[in-house]
C-alpha cells in the first residue's frame, strides 16, 4: 500500500485531480503566490510560537513539539505536523494555515489526519486540535469526532480507489479555485 500525504486529505475535497496529479499523472507543479507566502509565514510563527504562552490554546501547561514527522503503516498515510501539544490534558494537534478565509471542511479532514497518525504514533486518544489562521492570528478549536475521523478514513479509501484505477476525476464545480492551481496548465478540459 502506498504512503498517502495527509495534505491529501486537505486537497482531495478540495479538488480530486490534485491528488490524481500528485500520484498517476506526477507532472511538474507551479507553486504558488499563497504557498510561498504560506512557507514565510509559517517560519515567523515558529519563531513566535516558542515565546508564547499555551492559553490561546486553553491549556495551562504542556510541552510543544514543533515539525513532527508522523507515519502509520497501519494507515498507509505520513505527514509532517506544525506543531503537536503534550499536555497532562492530553495530545493536540495544531496546523497553521496562511487563509483569510477560516477553517474549511479540507482542512478539518487535514486535522483529522493527524490526530489518527497522533493516535497511533502516542496511543490514546484525540478529540481536539487546533487550526491557526495566520493573517488574522486567530486560533479556532476543532472537534475531531469519530465521525469526522471516520469521513476522513472512508476519503482515504477513495483517494487509493482513484489512484488504482487511474481514472481522471471531474474538475472541481468551484471554478474560482482553479485560478491560483499549482496544477492549472494541466486542465485542459477548464482552460
Amino acid at each position: 500500500m502506498t504512503d498517502l500525504r495527509v495534505t491529501d486529505l486537505k486537497q482531495f475535497p478540495y479538488c480530486k485531480r490534485i491528488v490524481f496529479y500528485q500520484y498517476v499523472m506526477p507532472v511538474e507543479k507551479k507553486p504558488t503566490f499563497k504557498m510561498e507566502e504560506g512557507k514565510k509565514a509559517e517560519e515567523m510563527i515558529d519563531r513566535l510560537e516558542k515565546r508564547r504562552s499555551l492559553r490561546k490554546y486553553q491549556l495551562d501547561e504542556g510541552r510543544r513539539h514543533f515539525h513532527v514527522w508522523l507515519r502509520s503503516d497501519r494507515l498507509g498515510l505520513a505527514g509532517k505536523l506544525d506543531l503537536l501539544i503534550e499536555s497532562p490534558r492530553g495530545l493536540f494537534p495544531i496546523d497553521f494555515k496562511y487563509t483569510v478565509g477560516g477553517v474549511q471542511k479540507n482542512h478539518i479532514y487535514q486535522l483529522c489526519g493527524y490526530a489518527l497518525l497522533v493516535e497511533d504514533a502516542y496511543g490514546g486518544s484525540v478529540d481536539r486540535g487546533f487550526v491557526y489562521l495566520i493573517p488574522r492570528d486567530e486560533i479556532v478549536v476543532v472537534d475531531l469526532t469519530p465521525e469526522r475521523k471516520g469521513e476522513a478514513c472512508e476519503m482515504l479509501e477513495a483517494m487509493r480507489e482513484m489512484i488504482r484505477e487511474e481514472k481522471m476525476p471531474e474538475p472541481t464545480p468551484v471554478r474560482s479555485r482553479c485560478e491560483e492551481c499549482e496544477y492549472r496548465n494541466y486542465c485542459g478540459d477548464i482552460f
